[in-house]
Parts: C-alpha cells; sequence; structure tokens
C-alpha cells in the first residue's frame, strides 16, 4: 500500500496540532526549570558560600534598621534653650549687692556723724566697725524674695567684712570691674560644660587690671556667685528631636537579586543575618517561579490557538505550529547556553543573544504575528532563563533589549533580506545599540566606563550576529520550510537539469519557447516587484507536457512537415492541444516539482477559448458549445502566473507574423490584454491596471528586442569608407 507522506498532515488535522504543543511546552519547561529551581541548601556563618548568594525577594532588615535609627538618635546633639534675661537678671543682683553695701556705708556715716552732732564730748564717738554693719545689711536682706535671697546669702560674712573695709573710692573700682565683667560674660551662651572656663577667663583678665589683690578677690567672689548658665539643656526639646532623627531613616531594604556573598567568599555574621532575614538559612525550593514558568506556557499555547484558528489549512497550520516551536527551542537553547557562561563579573554576555534573528525568520517564512508572538515569548522566557538575576537592574535591561530587538526586526519587509541590507543594517544592528545607549543614559551611568562600552560593544555584536544568519541561513531554512527555495529554484533552472533536457531533446520548439516566454515574464514581473527567479523557472516547465505529443505542436514542426491536425478532426486536435496542461502537470508531480511550477503549469492558459479548433469544430456542428473547447483552468491565481498567461500567448502569436514590427508587436500585445481582461482571466490574479500597464510595456520591449525587422542604417557605408581611409592614412 502507498503512503502519501504529503498527505498525513491533512489526515491528523487539528488532532495532531495539541501533541506539538504539548512537547514544545513539556520541552520549554525541562529546559527553564533548572534555572529557577532553587536547590535546597543549609549555609552557616564562617563557611565559604560555593555559588553567588542572591536575595530571593525584597524584604526589610529590621535588625540592622533598628540599629540605624540607634545610631541616628545618638547622633542628635543636646537641644539647650537660651535665657536672654538671665545676664539682666545677674547684673542687677550684683549692681544690688554694691547699692546694699554703699547704703549701709551711707548710713553708718550718718548716724556716726548724728551721733557726734548730739555729743559734746566726740571724741567717745566711734564709727560703726565693720562687725556692726554687717547686720545692717543683713536687715536689708528681709525685703528681698526667696530666689535673690538665696544669692546673698550664699557669700559667707568675711566677703562682707572685706566690701565694708574697702573705701568709698576703692569700692566704686571694684562695683565697676564687677558688674563690666558680669555683664559681658552673661551675655554669652554659658552651659554647664563652658561655666567654669568663663569664669576663669573672666578672672584672668582681672589680672591685667590695675587694682589691689584685696580688690581683686572680691571681684573674683563676686564672679564665682553671679556668673551662672544661662544656656540649659532642654530634655523634651532634645527628646523631640532624637524622635525624628529615628523617623526619618529609611528601612534598610535587601532587595531581590542583591548579591548577599560572592561565590568563593566567607559568610560573615552581617551576611549569615540577612541570609536569616531571608529565610534562606534552611532553603528548600520556591513553587511560585514554577507556577509562574506553567502559567507563561500557557499563555504561549493559548496565543498560539488565536493565531491559528483562522487557518482552515491543517497542513499549513502544523507546519507553522513546527517551525515556531523548533525556532522557540532553538532560541531558549541559546539562552540556556549563555547563561552558563554568564559570571557576576560579566552578566552582560546574555546581551550576546542575536534576539532578532528568529523574529526575523518567523516574520519572513510566516507573518509578521509570528514574529512578534516569538519576540514577546523570547524575552519572557529570559526572565526563567536568567533568574538568577530576578531583581537586578541587569535583568531589567537584558529583557528590555531582547523584546525590542525582536519586535524592531518584524519592520522588515517580507522579501530577503539581501534585497533590503540598508534596512536590515539600521533596524538589526544600529537602533539595538542605540536603544542600548538609551537604557545606559537613564540609568545614569558614564559613557566612558568600560563595562558601559562592553554592553554597548556586545550589543552590536548581538546585532551583527542576527543580521549574519538571517542572511547566511535564509536559503537553507528556505530549503527546509519551502519546495522553491532558492537554491532548489538554481538547481531546476540547470539546463542538465533531466526534465530539461528531454524537452530540449524530444521539443527542441517548445524548449526554446519556454526559454523565451522565461525571459519576457521575469523582466516583467520584476518590473512589478515579483518573484523573479520563481517565474522564470516555472516558465521552463510550463509547456512540459508537450513531449508527449512534441510533433502537434506546431513549434515542433521540421520545416515543410505539413501540420499533423489536417489530419484529425477538431475535437481530436483539441484533446491533444488541452493535454499538454494535465500531461505535464502529471509529468511535474511524479519529479517532485515545486508547488508553484505545478500551478503555473495548470494555470497558464487558464480557461481561454481555443478559437481555431471552436471555429472549425462550429463550422462541422453548429450545436458545438464553447465550453467544450475552453482550456480546464483554473485562471491565474498569482500575479506571476498572470504575466505568464500574457507572455505565453504573447510570444507564440508574434513568433507566427510575418515580418513584425514594433508598432504591430505593441498593438497585438494591447489587444491580447484587453481580450484577456474582457474574458476575465486575470480576476483572480490579483494584478491591477497599474501594473498591467507596466507589464504590458516590459513585454512589448522584449518581444520587440527580439522579433523586430532591422532598421537599415544609410550613412553605415559612408562612415565605413571613412574609418577605412583613416586606418590607410596612419600606415602611411
Amino acid at each position: 500500500m502507498k503512503v502519501d507522506i504529503k498527505a498525513i498532515p491533512s489526515k491528523l488535522g487539528n488532532k495532531f496540532l495539541p501533541v506539538v504543543l504539548i512537547v514544545l511546552s513539556l520541552l520549554l519547561f525541562l529546559i527553564m526549570r533548572g534555572s529557577v529551581q532553587q536547590k535546597q541548601q543549609v549555609y552557616k556563618e564562617g563557611q565559604l558560600a560555593e555559588e553567588t548568594i542572591r536575595a530571593n525577594k525584597t524584604i526589610e532588615n529590621k535588625k540592622e534598621t533598628e540599629e540605624k535609627q540607634q545610631l541616628a538618635k545618638e547622633s542628635v546633639p543636646p537641644e539647650y534653650s537660651y535665657d536672654a534675661n538671665k545676664a539682666k537678671n545677674q547684673v542687677a543682683l550684683a549692681t544690688s549687692l554694691f547699692d546694699m553695701v554703699q547704703k549701709v556705708n551711707a548710713d553708718a556715716e550718718k548716724k556716726y556723724a548724728d551721733e557726734r552732732d548730739k555729743t559734746k564730748d566726740k571724741k567717745t564717738i566711734n564709727e560703726l566697725s565693720v562687725e556692726e554693719r554687717i547686720p545692717m545689711l543683713k536687715s536689708q536682706f528681709e525685703k528681698l524674695s526667696p530666689a535673690d535671697l538665696t544669692y546673698f546669702q550664699s557669700y559667707p560674712d568675711s566677703f562682707y567684712e572685706q566690701l565694708f573695709s574697702f573705701s568709698d573710692s576703692e569700692l566704686t573700682t571694684v562695683r565697676e570691674k564687677t558688674i563690666s565683667v558680669v555683664d559681658e560674660v552673661m551675655n554669652k551662651k554659658i552651659r554647664n560644660s563652658t561655666l567654669q572656663l568663663e569664669k576663669q577667663t573672666a578672672k584672668e583678665r582681672l589680672q591685667y587690671t590695675d587694682i589691689s589683690t584685696a580688690m581683686r578677690q572680691a571681684v573674683n567672689t563676686v564672679i564665682d556667685k553671679t556668673i551662672v548658665v544661662n544656656e540649659v539643656a532642654n530634655e523634651k526639646a532634645t527628646e523631640q528631636l532624637k524622635e525624628n532623627a529615628k523617623n526619618n531613616v529609611q528601612p534598610v531594604m535587601i532587595y531581590q537579586g542583591e548579591i548577599i556573598v560572592r561565590e568563593g567568599e566567607q559568610i560573615d555574621a552581617k551576611a549569615m543575618e540577612k541570609i536569616k532575614v531571608l529565610g534562606l538559612a534552611n532553603q528548600s525550593t520556591s513553587v511560585f517561579p514554577m507556577f509562574a514558568l506553567i502559567l507563561t506556557l500557557i499563555l504561549q499555547v493559548t496565543l498560539i490557538f488565536y493565531i491559528t484558528k483562522t487557518q482552515n489549512n491543517s497542513k499549513d497550520k502544523i507546519k507553522n505550529i513546527t517551525f515556531y516551536a523548533f525556532s522557540i527551542l532553538i532560541a531558549i537553547f541559546f539562552m540556556k547556553l549563555l547563561y552558563f557562561f554568564q559570571k557576576d563579573t560579566f552578566s552582560n554576555v546574555s546581551l550576546l543573544f542575536p534576539a532578532a534573528f528568529v523574529p526575523v525568520i518567523l516574520t519572513m517564512f510566516m507573518n509578521r504575528k509570528w514574529g512578534l508572538l516569538v519576540a514577546m515569548f523570547q524575552s519572557i522566557f529570559s526572565i526563567f532563563i536568567f533568574y538568577n538575576l530576578a531583581g537586578t537592574t541587569t535583568l531589567l535591561v537584558i529583557t528590555l533589549f531582547y523584546a525590542f530587538s525582536g519586535c524592531i526586526a518584524t519592520f522588515l519587509v517580507r522579501k530577503r533580506i539581501e534585497s533590503q541590507l540598508k534596512s536590515a543594517f539600521f533596524l538589526l544592528i544600529v537602533v539595538p545599540v542605540l536603544f542600548i545607549a538609551i537604557l545606559t543614559a537613564y540609568q545614569g551611568l558614564d559613557f566612558g566606563d568600560s563595562k558601559t562600552l562592553t554592553s554597548l560593544f556586545i550589543a552590536s555584536a548581538s546585532g551583527i550576529f542576527s543580521f549574519i544568519l538571517s542572511i547566511g541561513l535564509h536559503p537553507y531554512i528556505e530549503l527546509m520550510l519551502n519546495d522553491d527555495s532558492v537554491i532548489v529554484l538554481n538547481e531546476l533552472s540547470n539546463p542538465n537539469q533531466p526534465l530539461l533536457k528531454r524537452l530540449l531533446q524530444e521539443a527542441p520548439g517548445t524548449y526554446h519557447h519556454s526559454m523565451m516566454v522565461a525571459s519576457l515574464s521575469a523582466n516583467a514581473v520584476a518590473e512589478i516587484g515579483g518573484r523573479s527567479l520563481l517565474t522564470r523557472v516555472a516558465c521552463y516547465y510550463h509547456d512540459i507536457g508537450k513531449i508527449k505529443h512534441a510533433n502537434f505542436f506546431v513549434e515542433n514542426l521540421p520545416d515543410g512537415v505539413e501540420n499533423p491536425h489536417n489530419f484529425l478532426l477538431p475535437s481530436d486536435s483539441k484533446e491533444i492541444i488541452f493535454s499538454h496542461v494535465t500531461e505535464g502537470v502529471k509529468i511535474l508531480e511524479e519529479a517532485n516539482m515545486p508547488k508553484f511550477v505545478i500551478e503555473v503549469c495548470q494555470q497558464h492558459h487558464g480557461t481561454t477559448l481555443m478559437k481555431y479548433f471552436y471555429i472549425k469544430e462550429k463550422e462541422r456542428n453548429s450545436e458545438t458549445e464553447e465550453a467544450a473547447f475552453r482550456y480546464p483552468g483554473p485562471k491565474p491565481q498569482s500575479r506571476e502566473a498572470g504575466v505568464i498567461n500574457i507572455a505565453d500567448s504573447a510570444e507564440a502569436a508574434v513568433r507566427a507574423m510575418d515580418h513584425p514590427t514594433n508598432p504591430k508587436i505593441a498593438e497585438f500585445v494591447h489587444n491580447l490584454i484587453r481580450s484577456r481582461l474582457e474574458d476575465g482571466q486575470l480576476n483572480e490574479s490579483g494584478l491591477t491596471l497599474n501594473e498591467i500597464a507596466i507589464i504590458e510595456k516590459s513585454i512589448v520591449d522584449g518581444l520587440c528586442s527580439t522579433f523586430h525587422s532591422r532598421i537599415k542604417y544609410p550613412k553605415m557605408k559612408s562612415e565605413a569608407e571613412k574609418m577605412k581611409q583613416e586606418q590607410e592614412g596612419r600606415k602611411v
């Protein structure tokens, strides 16, 4: 029993699609599982880290936050309150002291004077002694407030005795010196810590004044008692400042992806504390990354179903999904390879991934939707591949770079990259490097830094790899996916190809006709931006069916041989002529020719009417229907097939013309195209009127250059004679 391999996808239909998607998802899961699966390990203080330990989540380090808050509180200096009235009060007390002493002296002198005036014997009256004056002074203290009284009572009696022993002028000097020093010093901010220093400084200044030792001692005593603290610590304000300082301390965070300990370094107490906070001291596998990976795979399968739901052809659907699966697996494999080379000191190696390559290939060979899909998912899968960088800026840059490079690659036109090298160079290399430069500027990095320059260089290399791979692998990918790849077409265009050799040997006229149609059609198709090489190859084989009955086609008849159709009925001739299409299709299918070549063989006559034999048969049988003499078709289904339809008829007709001229050729081609349009033969080809005008001009130019009558040039002979004379003159 013969098994048709090409029919397998159609037979399997949609039953095969879930199998492909399940296998794809399982493979992706197995490849990426190792990256997101955390290893179970127990960490101890003092041991060497076997691998770089990174934070698995973002969390506050409360202990370190509390330590920073305590340091902030301790660093707050005490808040002091300055009493500006203290200086006035102390100066007033010192002034009152001297006022009361001077008043006592004045009262004592007055009492002495009164008693002398009353007593006749003045010698018996003595001035009040110092001991008598002290009670008089203390009697004045009774009028003072308790707070002031304390100040005056702080002086010993010996001090008062010393003041009463001074003369009025000496007391005045002591008063002035004391008030001056007290006023000056008390107007400064004096704390407990600076009180003794201020007193000592004030006393040292008195050493350079011109007063007696007793007077200096009196002033020093008043300084000791009067100069006091005027700026005291404000406990409430200080505590408030400390609380504010504590509250202003930002929480110490451990960010996901942060390096706790590098590979080979010792785990110290601080690192161990972070490990405990993160719950890594006795690490266990987290299910969340695995769960996220499974959801991502489900999302991918869902989008694949969404894209393919409008495709009715099961074969194309399976081919697209299989190619997508193969492409994303290659991308993931290459990312995984870069993951193994990635080190903390060289994390940018992941930018070497040619992120634009797979999207470009899927865009070229499938469509832009598939290109965008693979661009998005290869960037999403990078999050799982480089999971050890989670939470770092590096992973953000990698993901954005992959997504941007992949999406921008789909901007290319769906044709061979060789035909759009400038656009490809700009989109695949220049634009991604500019994007990396933008990310660098956003992060505030220095463009002169070696790490930044390395990133730009690697991003350039990534684009170059994508560019080179897209060009270099395009023919081979095309060979795997399409039956009309450039490699196949170049092979089929070789004159030594068995079918072409057979056509040349058995139907040389048809061979020459095919070559001419190929040239006319390929040039016209190129003018409208179609597939020129594919058109040329299809033309080589479009009449291959004529080798079955080569001598029944006029171009293969030797000179002088009568046309065999003269001996046949029109209906028989019709069947022979029609058979070159069906026989050609059969021959091409047996030779496994590209689908397009077979379609051109079917469509190159469309459903046109075989007028000559139809009219002959009509003469014999008036009831003959036109449909019986029309080719089975179908009508041309592509622009290229439409061009071949016109060029084939035009070349055959012009070849049969007697003395073709340029106007005759142009008029014939124009009428031919008009008749084809009126007959609806080009309705399904997709050709526009503007393209048809371009095709007409191209075919006319090609036919005129081949079949037109040569123009005689009258001046040719005279110019030749002139050149001959010039040459003879040089010899002389």
